[in-house]
């Protein structure tokens, strides 16, 4: 079994043609594909233990960037949760032809249970999603509906809003674009069905994505298969060696 190093593929027509970096490692079992979150990329702490993980136990796992972050092209502030999801379904496309286990982290866990949605009604089977603090409906329930009058009226007025972060030196751009889009996208306001397993891992102390979030998402989907995991004492990056280890044993316990 070997890591094939960096691909790259072709997502998009025209003027939204964007290059996506895809790191593949050959292997067992159901591909363990890895959705980072919002402006992180694969060689993140969690991504990078689980494709240790994963080498270790002979498995199959794909990791990619979406557009405008890590080693993919794309400008990050033209980007919106549909063009992050269209990344996502090019590579799963490209490279997984049986049964995947999503791991959404964050965004990414947005991004997951919307390609395990959309599978699903087109007949495609998901062998179970492992979701990591998932901040579904983010852009509406986490950003927009926290801003106060006058940031709303700037980012209506300008498209765009510099937001401080707590994991970059510099702001996140925060686009109008993509708070209209993520309304397009919403999962939580009725019941979903990934038709397939859930296991959600959510620290208590995150305080980006709150774990009442992580409730919310809990009471939409089937209460068959789906699992919550709290973590009293757990952030919102989830990476020390005890939350890796948590992590791989819901992979595993899916596999």
């Amino acid at each position: 079994m070997t890591d094939t190093g960096p691909d790259f593929i072709t997502v998009g027509e025209g003027a939204a043609a964007r290059r996506i970096a895809v790191r593949v490692r050959e292997g067992a079992g159901p591909p363990v594909v890895w959705l980072g979150g919002f402006r992180s990329d694969m060689t993140a702490t969690k991504a990078t233990a689980l494709d240790a993980w994963a080498a270790e136990q002979r498995r199959a796992m794909v990791r990619f960037d979406y557009a405008g972050h890590g080693a993919s092209g794309g400008t990050f502030a033209d980007c919106t949760i549909s063009s992050w999801l269209e990344d996502a379904q090019a590579v799963l496309a490209r490279y997984v032809t049986e049964p995947p286990i999503l791991v959404g982290s964050s965004m990414g866990g947005w991004i997951a249970s919307l390609v395990a949605r959309d599978r699903a009604g087109r007949g495609q089977k998901t062998a179970g999603l492992v979701l990591i603090a998932p901040a579904l409906d983010f852009t509406e329930d986490l950003i927009w509906s926290q801003l106060d009058e006058a940031a709303r009226a700037a980012l209506v007025r300008d498209g765009i809003l510099q937001r401080p972060s707590d994991y970059a030196p510099e702001p996140d751009p925060i686009t109008l674009a993509l708070i209209e889009d993520g309304r397009r996208n919403r999962l939580l306001e009725g019941p979903f069905d990934p038709a397939c397993p859930v296991h959600i891992l959510q620290g208590m102390r995150d305080p980006d994505v709150p774990y009442a979030h992580a409730l919310k998402t809990v009471g939409r989907l089937p209460a068959e298969g789906t699992v919550l995991t709290l973590i009293a004492d757990g952030d919102h990056r989830l990476s020390r060696p005890q939350d890796i280890a948590r992590l791989v044993a819901a992979v595993a316990e899916i596999a």
